[in-house]
Order: C-alpha cells, then sequence, then structure tokens
C-alpha cells in the first residue's frame, strides 16, 4: 500500500500527461492507455488489467521489463497503476560525487523514482535544476547507465533492505559577469578614398601610460560624426633624458689647465719643385738623444708594472686576510679557554656545594640526601654482608656492628638537624631585624631614589643594636653589664609583665656576674633573655615599625586570654 503523498504527486503526473496527450495527437497505430483503459475505472484505482500484468507475487519482474521498453507516458501511467500494489520498504543508498569522491547514506522507500530522488537531492545540494546526473547504479543491482527518472527503485531490482551505491555527477554553467570592454592590440579600417575606392587599413593600438586630459572636440552636424582633440589620438610627450652628469665633484673641485703641445701656432714646410730652387746648405739633421719609443714599448711597461702593482696588492689582500684569519682562530681559541674555565669553574664550585651540603646541611633537600646516601650505603652493606659467606655468628656480628654505624650515624645526622634548626632561626630573625631598620626608599620623577631614615627605622635600628650586643659572646664582665644595663632603660619605659619580666632576668644576670659565676650557668638565662627582648622587639606597641611584619592581627592577638602587655602581676606558681 502506498502513502498519500506518492499518490497525489501520481495524480499530478498524470494531469501533466493527460494536457500533453490532448495537445499532441498520438500517432498511428500506437494505441492510448486512456481510451483502452474501461468507462468504470479511474486514474487512482485498481482494474482487471492490472490484475491481469501481475502483482509483486506473480510476475513482478516481467512488469517492470515491459516497462522499462516503452514510452516515457506509458511509463508514468504504468507508474501509478504499479504503485498501488507495490511493497513498502526502505533501501540504503550510498551516494559518491565524482570526481570530486565526496560520499553521503540515504535512506530511501523502494517506491520513490529517481526523478524525486534527483529533485530532493539538487534541493539539498543547493544547485540549478536538471543539472544532477544519477548514474552507475551498483551493489544489489547492477546498471551501468544513466539511471531513468520515471523508474522507481524496485524497478532495478532493488528489494527492501538491501545497500547500494549510485554516482553523482553535477554538470551545470554559472553565468559569469559581462567583462569590462578591451581594446585589441591592432584595429582593421575600411576607409574609401576620393575615389571612392575601399582600402583597408590597420591601425596598432598604442596603450596609455598615464592619462591625458581631455581637451574636447567638435561634431559634424551633418554626418553627427564626433571629432576629440588630436592630443587623445597621439603619444605623450616623452621627456628627453639627460644623460651627462650635473653637479659632481670633480667639476667643482678639479682644477684645469690648457697646455698646448705644438711648439709654435703656425708652421709650414716648402718642397723644391720645378721652377723653385730651396738652398740646403745650412740644413743639418737631429738625431733623438734617446733610442725611440714606441707604443708597443709603452704597453709592454703597462703591462710590466700592472703586473707588479697587482703583485703588491694580492699580497696586500693576502696578508689582509690572513691576519683576519689568526684574529678569528685567536678570539676562538680564547672563547674556548674561558668557557672551559667557567665550566672548570662551575664543577669546581658545584662540588664544593655537594661537599658542604653535606658536611653542614642546612635545607630540607640537603637531609633528604643524606638520608638517601645512608640508605643506600646500609643495603649495599647488606648485600655484602649477604653474599659474604660468613657462618651465622659472624653475619649476626656483622649485622649488629652495621646496625651500631647506621645508628651512630642517624644521631649525628640529628645533631646537625639542631644545628641547621638554630642556624636557620638566627639567620630568619636577623634578615626580619635588619628588614625592619632598613631606611624607606622614595622613587623620584627622575628615576633617581631618596633614603629617609624616620623615627621608626631608627627605633628598630637601635633595638636591633641591643638585640645583637645580648647575643654576642666572649665579652668582658664591664662589657655585659653596660649592655644589660642599656636594654634595663630601654624596657622599663613601658611598665608591663614582658618588661618586668626581662628587668628580673637582667638584674639576675648582673648579680651572678658580680658573684663570679662560671658561663655555663648563664646559657639558659641569657637565652631566656634574648628570646623575651626580641618578642619586645616584635611588639608593634614598643616598635612600630614591627607592624608589617605582623602574622596575625593586632585586634585578635588581643582578644587571647593572655596578653603579654597586661599590667596585672603573674602570680608564682603554687600561691593562692
Amino acid at each position: 500500500h502506498q502513502p498519500p503523498r506518492f499518490g497525489r504527486m501520481a495524480e499530478e503526473e498524470a494531469e501533466t500527461l493527460a494536457e500533453e496527450e490532448e495537445e499532441t495527437p498520438p500517432e498511428e497505430g500506437v494505441p492510448s492507455p486512456a481510451a483502452d483503459a474501461p468507462p468504470g475505472e479511474t486514474d487512482a484505482g485498481p482494474s482487471t488489467e492490472t490484475a491481469a500484468l501481475g502483482g509483486p507475487d506473480d510476475g513482478g519482474d516481467t512488469m517492470a521489463d515491459t516497462m522499462a521498453d516503452t514510452s516515457f507516458q506509458a511509463g508514468a501511467d504504468e507508474s501509478i497503476l504499479h504503485s498501488t500494489d507495490a511493497p513498502a520498504g526502505s533501501v540504503s543508498i550510498d551516494f559518491v560525487i565524482l570526481p570530486e569522491g565526496y560520499g553521503q547514506t540515504k535512506v530511501v522507500d523502494v517506491t520513490r523514482t529517481i526523478g524525486q530522488i534527483r529533485v530532493e537531492l539538487e534541493n539539498e545540494l543547493s544547485i540549478p535544476e536538471n543539472s544532477l546526473f544519477l548514474m552507475n547504479l551498483s551493489g544489489a543491482a547492477e546498471f551501468r547507465e544513466l539511471l531513468p527518472d520515471e523508474r522507481m527503485m524496485m524497478d532495478f531490482g532493488v528489494k527492501a533492505g538491501d545497500r547500494v551505491g549510485i554516482e553523482l555527477r553535477i554538470n551545470y554553467y554559472q553565468e559569469q559577469p559581462a567583462e569590462d570592454y578591451v581594446m585589441p592590440d591592432t584595429l582593421e579600417l575600411r576607409v574609401s578614398d576620393a575615389h571612392g575606392t575601399d582600402k583597408v587599413v590597420t591601425v596598432h593600438v598604442q596603450r596609455p601610460v598615464a592619462e591625458k586630459p581631455y581637451m574636447g572636440g567638435f561634431r559634424n552636424k551633418q554626418s553627427g560624426s564626433t571629432f576629440h582633440h588630436a592630443i587623445t589620438q597621439t603619444a605623450p610627450l616623452q621627456k628627453k633624458e639627460i644623460h651627462s652628469i650635473r653637479f659632481h665633484r670633480e667639476v667643482q673641485t678639479y682644477q684645469y689647465r690648457t697646455r698646448s703641445t705644438q711648439c709654435k701656432k703656425d708652421n709650414g714646410t716648402q718642397m723644391p719643385k720645378t721652377g723653385l730652387f730651396v738652398d740646403t746648405a745650412n740644413d743639418f739633421e737631429l738625431l733623438p738623444r734617446k733610442p725611440y719609443f714606441s707604443s708597443a714599448d709603452k704597453s709592454a711597461l703597462v703591462l710590466e708594472k700592472c703586473v707588479v702593482i697587482q703583485c703588491h696588492a694580492r699580497g696586500m689582500v693576502a696578508r689582509r686576510r690572513a691576519n683576519q684569519l689568526r684574529k678569528e682562530r685567536n678570539e676562538r681559541l680564547e672563547l674556548q679557554a674561558k668557557e672551559a674555565e667557567r665550566r672548570q669553574l662551575e664543577a669546581d664550585l658545584r662540588h664544593k656545594r655537594e661537599v658542604e651540603r653535606r658536611m653542614h646541611p642546612k635545607t630540607f633537600e640537603d637531609f633528604n640526601v643524606l638520608y638517601k646516601e645512608l640508605e643506600a650505603w646500609r643495603l649495599n652493606e647488606a648485600n655484602r654482608i649477604a653474599k659474604s659467606g660468613f657462618d651465622e655468628a659472624a653475619r649476626r656480628a656483622a649485622q649488629r656492628e652495621l646496625l651500631h654505624k647506621e645508628t651512630k650515624l642517624l644521631q649525628t645526622i640529628d645533631k646537625l638537624k639542631i644545628q641547621a634548626h638554630t642556624q636557620n632561626r638566627d639567620s630568619k630573625i636577623k634578615k626580619k631585624l635588619e628588614s625592619m631598620a632598613n631606611p624607606k626608599v622614595w622613587a623620584q620623577c627622575d628615576g633617581e631614589t631618596t633614603t629617609v631614615h624616620t623615627p621608626y627605622t631608627t627605633r628598630a635600628k637601635e633595638l636591633m643594636d641591643l638585640y645583637s650586643g645580648l647575643r654576642l659572646p666572649l665579652l668582658t664582665v664591664d662589657e655585659r653589664l653596660d649592655v644589660l644595663l642599656h636594654v634595663k632603660w630601654t624596657v622599663k619605659e613601658f611598665d608591663c609583665n614582658l618588661t618586668r619580666e626581662v628587668v628580673d632576668l637582667i638584674d639576675r644576670e648582673a648579680d651572678m656576674l658580680n658573684r663570679g659565676r662560671p658561663e655555663k650557668s648563664f646559657v639558659g638565662l641569657r637565652r631566656r633573655l634574648a628570646n623575651l627582648f626580641l618578642q619586645f622587639i616584635e611588639s608593634p606597641e614598643f616598635n612600630p615599625e614591627a607592624m608589617k611584619f605582623q602574622k596575625v592581627s593586632r585586634q585578635l592577638y588581643d582578644q587571647t586570654g593572655t596578653h603579654p602587655l597586661s599590667t596585672v602581676p603573674i602570680k608564682a606558681l603554687g600561691q593562692a
């Protein structure tokens, strides 16, 4: 059963064919399908002749062969009759555009005609009508010619569910815009002379190299011919090229002198002849003092001197080239020597750095290197002991010795860690105090900078000096007491628990110094005093420059339960 859309398209095609048959009478001997049909039948309804032709069960292939051999009108009528009993289904078609080779696969109903498929493809490709050609059906069915528009896919033997391929060729011409008129190189003109004889004159066209002005012309009132000014038909005037060099340097700087090559301006010679006697009594011959120097001799001399000059010139060029090569070689060798020296210095510094980072490690990476090397040494020793072939007692003793050495090395690494932590802390504190004490640097508009010492930086510098004095070792008793006295005067300007504790520690150390206690007894006391004074320096209330180095806001710090700047006395442990 066919869908309604295909039935309407078939009816429209049948009406078009009926109108064409009314305009063009059928030929003699060819029966008309409409005339043979019974009067009670319609174009769309089934008939007894349709059953006689055969349906899809009996004789479907014979009817397709008969439709391929009939004319366009008969094929259209039979396609309408055939569409009623055609089987429903779809087929996959692979379209390939030649010669580009682009491909696309579409699913099409087997009852679709080639013309309908072509129209859909033309609309999809946006190309003019009747400019697409479908040919060379391959796959489930074979057809090696141009596919007729009136035949359906099932007429070629294609069944529902099959897959076929069709080649597409596009052939159309787009209308090109008209080009501007281009005058040919020669023109053949037919001219009549005074006797009325026609003569063909060939005129060579000269292309304009510049735009010429319009000078007007005149028009013949009798014939209507227009004549332009003669300048429009002639070549433009070319300026004469001046080959002589003007204002040259030789004209302005060279001095010219005129010299005559003759001994006398006017001279004459009289020869004897018949009727003329010339007295030769006083004549005498003059011989040249030197042999005559001919032009050939001059050319040979010039050639000889040219060869000498050429030898000297070539020698000069060769010497310059040799000097340049020697200079480049020396520079290259010097550069190579400097590069080798730089690489050797870098290698030495790298080796020194590796030794230093193992002897005095400071960073986390340095200790990782020590731990990795210790682990590699332990594994190597363990493998050596395992492969040595010792008996059980000797192997146990070697393992105990290895464990003892590993423990000693780990203890050494821990000591180095403590030393590195102390050094890193001291360097960090020193850097922080120096940053507080550095003067302000202001940039000016002219690019220069101005160093300004403010009261805050001066205060920070004084506190840094006092802290450095507290950390100095090997001081005499008088020098130590002088430093403690200055620190005490500095902190007593403020009254709080922190300053009271610092003053108490200073008084205690001064008392111990006066009693002559040994240096070992001052280690803990001095470390505690230095830490409390460092806390005093880092407090913005005592050192305003320390405000920008605070990691926690002072408002949050003041909200805590313990406040070092509180004036409430601190109760000793065990007191009620």
